[in-house]
Protein backbone atom coordinates (compact mmCIF):
# COMPACT_ATOMS: atom_id res chain seq x y z
CA UNK A 1 0.00 0.00 0.00
CA UNK A 2 2.90 2.34 0.70
CA UNK A 3 4.28 1.70 -2.79
CA UNK A 4 0.88 2.45 -4.34
CA UNK A 5 0.62 5.84 -2.63
CA UNK A 6 4.25 6.67 -3.45
CA UNK A 7 3.67 5.83 -7.10
CA UNK A 8 0.78 8.31 -7.24
CA UNK A 9 3.23 11.14 -6.50
CA UNK A 10 4.73 10.93 -10.00
CA UNK A 11 2.39 8.85 -12.21
CA UNK A 12 -1.33 8.86 -12.90
CA UNK A 13 -3.89 6.72 -11.11
CA UNK A 14 -4.46 4.79 -14.35
CA UNK A 15 -0.79 3.90 -14.67
CA UNK A 16 -0.60 2.94 -10.99
CA UNK A 17 -3.67 0.72 -11.33
CA UNK A 18 -2.28 -1.06 -14.39
CA UNK A 19 1.00 -1.81 -12.61
CA UNK A 20 -0.64 -2.84 -9.35
CA UNK A 21 -3.06 -5.16 -11.09
CA UNK A 22 -0.34 -7.07 -12.89
CA UNK A 23 -0.51 -8.89 -9.55
CA UNK A 24 -2.53 -11.90 -10.86
CA UNK A 25 0.03 -12.48 -13.60
CA UNK A 26 2.87 -12.36 -11.08
CA UNK A 27 1.04 -14.75 -8.75
CA UNK A 28 0.68 -17.34 -11.51
CA UNK A 29 4.34 -16.80 -12.49
CA UNK A 30 5.71 -17.00 -8.93
CA UNK A 31 3.49 -19.96 -8.02
CA UNK A 32 4.80 -21.83 -11.07
CA UNK A 33 8.44 -21.01 -10.30
CA UNK A 34 8.54 -21.41 -6.52
CA UNK A 35 5.70 -23.78 -5.60
CA UNK A 36 4.26 -26.96 -7.01
CA UNK A 37 1.38 -25.12 -8.65
CA UNK A 38 0.83 -25.92 -12.32
CA UNK A 39 -1.45 -23.90 -14.57
CA UNK A 40 -2.87 -24.89 -17.94
CA UNK A 41 -2.26 -22.96 -21.14
CA UNK A 42 -5.81 -21.56 -21.13
CA UNK A 43 -5.23 -20.17 -17.62
CA UNK A 44 -2.07 -18.38 -18.74
CA UNK A 45 -3.99 -17.02 -21.71
CA UNK A 46 -6.76 -15.88 -19.35
CA UNK A 47 -4.29 -13.99 -17.16
CA UNK A 48 -2.76 -12.20 -20.16
CA UNK A 49 -6.21 -11.34 -21.53
CA UNK A 50 -7.20 -9.91 -18.16
CA UNK A 51 -4.05 -7.79 -18.09
CA UNK A 52 -4.72 -6.54 -21.62
CA UNK A 53 -8.29 -5.73 -20.57
CA UNK A 54 -7.01 -3.64 -17.65
CA UNK A 55 -4.69 -1.69 -19.96
CA UNK A 56 -7.49 -1.06 -22.47
CA UNK A 57 -9.92 -0.04 -19.72
CA UNK A 58 -7.53 2.42 -18.10
CA UNK A 59 -6.17 3.68 -21.44
CA UNK A 60 -2.94 4.94 -19.91
CA UNK A 61 0.05 6.17 -21.92
CA UNK A 62 3.02 5.02 -19.89
CA UNK A 63 6.07 7.28 -19.65
CA UNK A 64 9.10 6.41 -17.52
CA UNK A 65 9.00 7.92 -14.04
CA UNK A 66 10.13 6.68 -10.63
CA UNK A 67 6.48 6.01 -9.76
CA UNK A 68 6.45 3.17 -12.30
CA UNK A 69 8.98 1.32 -10.16
CA UNK A 70 6.91 1.82 -6.99
CA UNK A 71 3.76 0.71 -8.83
CA UNK A 72 5.45 -2.47 -10.05
CA UNK A 73 6.89 -3.18 -6.59
CA UNK A 74 3.38 -2.96 -5.13
CA UNK A 75 2.33 -5.79 -7.44
CA UNK A 76 5.45 -7.84 -6.58
CA UNK A 77 4.96 -7.46 -2.81
CA UNK A 78 1.25 -8.22 -3.11
CA UNK A 79 1.91 -11.36 -5.14
CA UNK A 80 4.49 -12.65 -2.65
CA UNK A 81 2.18 -11.87 0.28
CA UNK A 82 -0.67 -13.72 -1.43
CA UNK A 83 1.40 -16.88 -1.85
CA UNK A 84 2.70 -16.68 1.73
CA UNK A 85 -0.86 -16.25 3.02
CA UNK A 86 -1.94 -19.27 1.00
CA UNK A 87 0.93 -21.33 2.40
CA UNK A 88 0.65 -20.42 6.08
CA UNK A 89 -2.60 -18.46 6.40
CA UNK A 90 -4.57 -21.56 7.45
CA UNK A 91 -2.51 -21.68 10.66
CA UNK A 92 -4.04 -18.40 11.84
CA UNK A 93 -7.50 -17.09 12.50
CA UNK A 94 -8.56 -14.94 9.55
CA UNK A 95 -9.50 -11.90 11.65
CA UNK A 96 -6.35 -12.17 13.79
CA UNK A 97 -4.15 -12.36 10.70
CA UNK A 98 -5.86 -9.29 9.23
CA UNK A 99 -5.50 -7.37 12.50
CA UNK A 100 -1.79 -8.08 12.94
CA UNK A 101 -1.07 -7.26 9.31
CA UNK A 102 -2.69 -3.84 9.61
CA UNK A 103 -1.15 -3.20 13.04
CA UNK A 104 2.46 -3.87 12.10
CA UNK A 105 2.05 -2.44 8.60
CA UNK A 106 0.55 0.72 10.07
CA UNK A 107 3.35 1.10 12.60
CA UNK A 108 6.02 0.73 9.91
CA UNK A 109 4.28 3.24 7.63
CA UNK A 110 3.86 5.68 10.52
CA UNK A 111 7.56 5.34 11.33
CA UNK A 112 8.46 5.95 7.68
CA UNK A 113 6.19 8.98 7.50
CA UNK A 114 7.77 10.40 10.67
CA UNK A 115 11.27 10.03 9.25
CA UNK A 116 10.56 11.09 5.66
CA UNK A 117 7.62 13.50 5.99
CA UNK A 118 5.80 15.75 8.42
CA UNK A 119 2.66 13.70 9.17
CA UNK A 120 -0.57 15.60 9.73
CA UNK A 121 -4.28 14.87 9.50
CA UNK A 122 -6.96 17.47 8.76
CA UNK A 123 -10.07 16.61 10.76
CA UNK A 124 -13.31 17.37 8.92
CA UNK A 125 -16.39 15.55 7.71
CA UNK A 126 -14.82 14.34 4.49
CA UNK A 127 -11.55 13.16 6.04
CA UNK A 128 -13.36 11.23 8.78
CA UNK A 129 -15.67 9.59 6.24
CA UNK A 130 -12.70 8.58 4.09
CA UNK A 131 -10.84 7.27 7.15
CA UNK A 132 -13.82 5.14 8.24
CA UNK A 133 -14.34 3.77 4.74
CA UNK A 134 -10.67 2.88 4.32
CA UNK A 135 -10.49 1.34 7.79
CA UNK A 136 -13.68 -0.71 7.70
CA UNK A 137 -14.45 -1.70 4.12
CA UNK A 138 -11.12 -1.26 2.34
CA UNK A 139 -9.05 -2.84 5.11
CA UNK A 140 -10.83 -4.98 7.71
CA UNK A 141 -13.58 -6.50 5.59
CA UNK A 142 -11.51 -6.59 2.40
CA UNK A 143 -8.46 -8.36 3.84
CA UNK A 144 -10.48 -10.75 6.01
CA UNK A 145 -12.45 -11.79 2.93
CA UNK A 146 -9.25 -12.01 0.90
CA UNK A 147 -7.56 -14.35 3.38
CA UNK A 148 -10.67 -16.48 3.62
CA UNK A 149 -10.76 -16.92 -0.15
CA UNK A 150 -7.05 -17.74 -0.28
CA UNK A 151 -7.48 -20.45 2.33
CA UNK A 152 -10.28 -22.07 0.38
CA UNK A 153 -9.21 -21.72 -3.26
CA UNK A 154 -6.26 -21.50 -5.62
CA UNK A 155 -4.43 -18.14 -5.34
CA UNK A 156 -4.14 -17.80 -9.12
CA UNK A 157 -7.87 -18.23 -9.65
CA UNK A 158 -8.77 -15.96 -6.74
CA UNK A 159 -6.41 -13.17 -7.78
CA UNK A 160 -7.81 -13.18 -11.33
CA UNK A 161 -10.87 -11.35 -10.00
CA UNK A 162 -8.61 -8.41 -9.11
CA UNK A 163 -8.71 -7.50 -12.79
CA UNK A 164 -12.24 -6.25 -12.09
CA UNK A 165 -10.98 -3.53 -9.72
CA UNK A 166 -9.87 -1.03 -12.40
CA UNK A 167 -13.02 -1.84 -14.37
CA UNK A 168 -15.25 -0.90 -11.45
CA UNK A 169 -12.98 2.05 -10.67
CA UNK A 170 -13.70 3.54 -14.09
CA UNK A 171 -17.39 2.64 -13.80
CA UNK A 172 -17.87 4.27 -10.38
CA UNK A 173 -15.89 7.31 -11.55
CA UNK A 174 -18.45 7.69 -14.32
CA UNK A 175 -21.42 7.15 -11.98
CA UNK A 176 -20.27 9.23 -9.01
CA UNK A 177 -17.84 11.80 -10.41
CA UNK A 178 -19.22 12.33 -13.92
CA UNK A 179 -15.91 11.28 -15.42
CA UNK A 180 -16.05 10.52 -19.18
CA UNK A 181 -16.61 6.91 -20.19
CA UNK A 182 -14.42 6.01 -23.15
CA UNK A 183 -15.53 3.54 -25.87
CA UNK A 184 -12.58 1.32 -24.89
CA UNK A 185 -14.30 0.66 -21.55
CA UNK A 186 -16.59 -2.05 -22.95
CA UNK A 187 -13.79 -3.67 -24.94
CA UNK A 188 -11.50 -3.76 -21.92
CA UNK A 189 -14.31 -5.14 -19.76
CA UNK A 190 -14.91 -7.93 -22.27
CA UNK A 191 -11.23 -8.92 -22.20
CA UNK A 192 -11.31 -8.96 -18.38
CA UNK A 193 -14.41 -11.16 -18.20
CA UNK A 194 -13.05 -13.62 -20.75
CA UNK A 195 -9.73 -13.71 -18.90
CA UNK A 196 -11.38 -14.45 -15.56
CA UNK A 197 -13.51 -17.15 -17.18
CA UNK A 198 -10.46 -18.88 -18.69
CA UNK A 199 -8.45 -18.74 -15.46
CA UNK A 200 -11.28 -20.29 -13.45
CA UNK A 201 -12.60 -22.67 -16.12
CA UNK A 202 -11.78 -26.34 -15.70
CA UNK A 203 -11.77 -28.14 -19.02
CA UNK A 204 -12.38 -31.87 -18.59
CA UNK A 205 -10.79 -34.32 -20.92
CA UNK A 206 -13.03 -36.70 -22.82
CA UNK A 207 -12.66 -40.15 -21.40
CA UNK A 208 -12.03 -43.07 -23.70
CA UNK A 209 -14.88 -45.49 -22.91
CA UNK A 210 -13.58 -48.20 -25.15
CA UNK A 211 -12.14 -51.22 -23.38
Amino acid sequence: MGCIFLSLRTITASESSILTFTNPLLIVLFATLFTKARYHVHQWVGVFLGLIGVMITMGAQVEWKIGLLFGFLSAVFWAIATLLAKEWGALFDTWVLSAYQMLFGGLLLFLASTLLEQPFFMVNQHSLLILLWLSLFSSIIQFAGWYYLLQNSDPGKTSAYLFLAPFFGVLTGWLLLDEPLQPSFMGGGLFILVGIYLVNRTFSRTKDLRS
